[in-house]
């Protein structure tokens, strides 16, 4: 089934977004957020192909709130998890800097996870219990700092308590900042060694499904600001504390709980 994902991201990613990219109007939904056609282009190729490999509900980013409640119920025993496109801003500003995302979620946690660039052709994957591989090779990829003080930090500060916010502000623990715009590449970028640390406010369901995945498959580490199981925590929103590294994970999180005083992570 794996094989049969990639061909699928890679083919509708190509046929229904890239010939769209810097050609296509926008507008905005009723939360601000931008949408295009090539968003709903993408996301309804993907719901027939992959209703086709399995049939499985297909939960998108672009279905109202109800239906995507209601496909998660229906889900528990095999749920198709999309983002047709992660990164609208970036793709309509053209900023080449976005992605296609699939998951294949049992119980409530991924089994399955692909996100594609098609700019860079760069297809990060992985499968529960079966590592994680970028263009077939293994990840990560590079091996970078275990020391806080030098790392280079992945920081969206949406939804982040005012105290982290401050003291990220004012005393950075890290090297160096970087804020891309497209969760599920972020993702991929940590498991592959291009970010040391990673700190998001809040990511829906279709933003941390597969990229979740990924990231713990090449041994990676992750929580939200109130679990210590990433999964465990509710769907529809959580904030994001990952790193590559398990020691430089612990740090990193020392340091959110030091910054926070008043509503310490869970990790």
């Amino acid at each position: 089934m794996l094989n049969q994902v990639l061909a699928i991201i890679k083919r509708v990613a190509h046929a229904e977004v890239m010939p769209r990219y810097l050609k296509v109007a926008h507008s905005r939904k009723s939360d601000g957020s931008l949408f295009t056609e090539a968003d709903l282009a993408c996301q309804n190729a993907l719901v027939a192909e992959l209703s086709r490999l399995a049939p499985y509900p297909v939960l998108g980013e672009e279905m109202t709130e109800a239906e995507q409640k209601r496909l998660w119920e229906a889900g528990r025993d095999g749920l198709w998890c999309i983002d047709p496109i992660d990164g609208t801003s970036n793709f309509v500003n053209g900023i080449p800097y976005f992605a296609v995302s699939i998951a294949l979620m049992k119980a409530g946690r991924s089994v399955l996870g692909a996100i594609y660039d098609p700019v860079t052709g760069e297809l990060f994957y992985a499968e529960r219990g079966r590592g994680a591989f970028l263009n077939d090779k293994p990840l990560p990829i590079m091996t970078r700092s275990t020391d806080l003080r030098h790392s280079l930090a992945g920081v969206e500060l949406k939804r982040i308590s005012n105290n982290i916010t401050a003291q990220i502000a004012l005393h950075p623990p890290y090297s160096s900042q970087r804020n891309f715009g497209a969760s599920t590449l972020d993702w991929c970028y940590v498991a592959a060694g291009r970010l040391d640390v990673y700190l998001h406010g809040g990511q829906k369901l279709w933003d941390y499904a597969a990229g979740c995945l990924i990231l713990e498959e090449a041994g990676g580490h992750c929580c939200t600001l109130t679990h210590r199981d990433f999964w465990a925590d509710q769907p529809w929103q959580r904030a994001v504390i990952a790193a590559l590294g398990e020691d430089l994970f612990g740090e990193w999180c020392d340091w959110i709980v030091k910054a926070d005083l008043k509503n310490p992570p869970y990790c």
